[in-house]
């Protein structure tokens, strides 16, 4: 394997930013536990101070975001938890607040956006693979929600499509916490390389 060195170098890595929602863990979030996690962990000021340091390095940031039409058109409606959501008419509907990502990671201009009206993880019926491969990136640098289900999913996704994964841990999180440091170390632990914040915004500067 390459060195973390060698997968993050600008020019290779992107960084992509899962569910990073004013709806799903900031102040419309609709699943209070683990909003109130990711903002007591600290996690939006991290992941922003990250995106920036990245931006400097022109490391490109895509934004993975989830949404619906109002009508729910173009979405399955296949899983029980997302179904139970759905009965409020005004869940994630895109194009209104609780799509935005939240305010501490910009956006900035130079940022690319991957929204979705189906599914669980960001690669499959999108634009991300192409455009990840239009910027000649061979690394994705992976932040966000959930270990539980989203983090998972982008791993998995990113890895049949023949891309290294960088997980960075502590801008990552899952509920309760307990399962999603289980996670970390015996699922994404084998098939990811795993770094922090703090390590990567040092490669970066």
């Amino acid at each position: 394997m390459p060195s973390l060195e060698e997968l993050v170098a600008p020019g290779k890595a992107a960084i992509l930013t899962m569910e990073m929602q004013r709806g799903v863990i900031g102040d419309l979030a609709t699943i209070r536990p683990l909003a109130d996690l990711v903002a007591s962990q600290g996690i939006p000021e991290r992941v922003g101070g990250l995106l920036d340091v990245a931006r400097r390095r022109d490391v490109p940031v895509i934004h993975c975001r989830a949404g619906f039409r109002r009508d729910r058109r173009g979405s399955y409606a296949n899983v029980p938890m997302v179904n139970a959501m759905l009965a409020d008419p005004d869940y994630l509907v895109m194009g209104e607040p609780a799509t935005d990502v939240v305010p501490e990671l910009g956006p900035a201009e130079t940022d690319l956006d991957s929204a979705r009206l189906h599914g669980m993880s960001p690669f499959i019926g999108t634009s991300l693979d192409p455009t990840l491969r239009s910027l000649g990136v061979t690394t994705v640098v992976a932040t966000g929600v959930s270990l539980n289900v989203g983090i998972l999913g982008v791993t998995i996704e990113a890895l049949n499509y023949g891309y290294h994964v960088v997980l960075v841990t502590d801008c990552v999180t899952g509920y309760p916490p307990e399962y999603g440091e289980q996670v970390l170390k015996h699922t994404l632990g084998r098939i990811t390389t795993q770094t922090t914040a703090e390590e990567l915004r040092k490669l970066w500067s």
